[in-house]
């Protein structure tokens, strides 16, 4: 977190884990038995034909198999519409763990903290699966009354119905809004979504060992004077013994490259801004917040690829090289001006600059100074994050 950004949020997070009952101990089943609402969720979720295209579902960005993440690291940007040919805007972020995750605030030290979607914007689960129904660029529905009429020829609609109310279908806004809870409901009642069974959590419950080099890299990891990962993805236990989620919930800008690979970045006059636009509107005046965005969890990350918000990095050695290079060696990472010199934090017009966090490390290094880890130390760095995926067996 840059200084303006930094909060103090561990006792913060530790009561959020605990108000919503912590994290687990890698005892979760994903095979736990749905409530109606939830197993209905789990129907939608799966259902192309509410799609305007009827091809596409919650789980085309979003597979089971890789954490609930594209499993792509060749896929930027997902493209939706009613062709399948609409492209996006941002790498489609994994949705475990976001049982966990707080409606956005402000902490006491003005620090912008939680909310879904990569810039914070929804408050809930429920409001956050709205909009994929919506968008030009994934479902493509023109309204919530369009999903609603999708909705009645599905074969759980009698289901629905009995869920919900006899005539709920007849009333399309009241339907989408149970369609919504019915997905919020599968997302936090099925384990699948927050396992918390990866190596490191059986490491932390004394049931696996780490090797050597994992070990190492988990100090390289926690260092604040190497990788300093660890101060916005901490690594240790919340006081009430919950497993680690791996993020404090907070925003952050660390100038990551402009990716040419997303169709809108042809236009050189759009930036994705983040927290301050221009998808989230609210926050429009607050230039101080402009590049920043939501610090995701590391759990799975080994299965996220494409990295970051405009999926830039394919590998995590490239993540991790990038966070301990960019200022020592821009050069590797920024294209060049014409005159030769580095175009750095070319994905922000120039008065946002001053808003990367260039303060703590590994970003208070200087170019030509030595990098705060060797290529031996990335390597061991990843393969301790290899340990945060989920399905280990003990």
């Amino acid at each position: 977190m840059s200084s303006s950004l930094r909060p103090s949020l561990i006792a913060v997070l530790i009561a959020l884990l605990a108000a919503c009952g912590g994290g687990g101990s890698g005892n979760d089943s994903p095979d736990a038995k749905l409530s109606a609402a939830a197993a209905l969720g789990e129907q939608i979720f799966n259902d192309a034909t509410l799609s305007a295209s009827g091809q596409m579902l919650c789980a085309t960005c979003h597979v089971a198999a890789t954490a609930h993440t594209t499993g792509n690291p060749d896929l930027v940007v997902p493209a939706g519409g009613a062709m399948l040919a609409t492209p996006g805007f941002r790498n489609a972020p994994s949705l475990r763990y976001l049982n966990l995750n707080p409606a956005f605030f402000f902490d006491k030290d003005g620090a912008p903290t939680g909310g879904f979607n990569r810039d914070g914007r929804a408050n809930s689960l429920m409001e956050q699966v709205q909009r994929p129904f919506l968008g030009a660029h994934e479902m493509a529905n023109e309204s919530p009354a369009a999903v609603i009429e999708k909705l009645k020829s599905a074969p759980y609609a009698e289901e629905f119905r009995r869920l919900f109310g006899a005539g709920i279908l007849d009333t399309p806004d009241a339907a989408f809004d149970r369609v919504r809870f019915a997905l919020a409901q599968y997302q936090t009642e099925d384990a699948d979504f927050h396992r918390f069974d990866r190596k490191y959590d059986f490491f932390l419950a004394g049931r696996a060992t780490l090797t050597g080099r994992e070990v190492q890299g988990l100090a390289l990891f926690n260092n604040p004077d190497k990788s300093n990962c660890a101060a916005c993805h901490p690594s240790g236990r919340g006081a009430n013994g919950a497993s680690p989620l791996f993020t404090d919930f907070t925003c952050d800008n660390i100038g990551v490259p402009r990716n040419p690979a997303i169709p809108a970045n042809a236009d050189g006059a759009y930036f994705d801004l983040g927290l301050c636009g221009p998808f989230r509107t609210d926050l429009a005046q607050r230039s101080e917040l402009c590049g920043a965005f939501k610090v995701p969890t590391l759990r799975n990350v080994a299965l996220s690829a494409p990295y970051f918000h405009n999926g830039r990095f394919r590998t995590l050695k490239e993540v991790v090289g990038f966070y301990v290079r960019r200022d020592t060696n821009p050069d590797e990472w920024y294209p060049l001006n014409a005159d030769g010199s580095v175009n750095k934090y070319d994905d922000l017009p120039p008065q946002y600059h001053r808003n990367v966090n260039a303060t703590e490390a590994p970003y208070n290094r200087r170019q030509g100074e030595v990098p705060a880890l060797t290529p031996d130390e990335i390597d061991l760095v990843v393969e301790f994050l290899n340990t945060l995926t989920d399905g280990f067996p003990p």
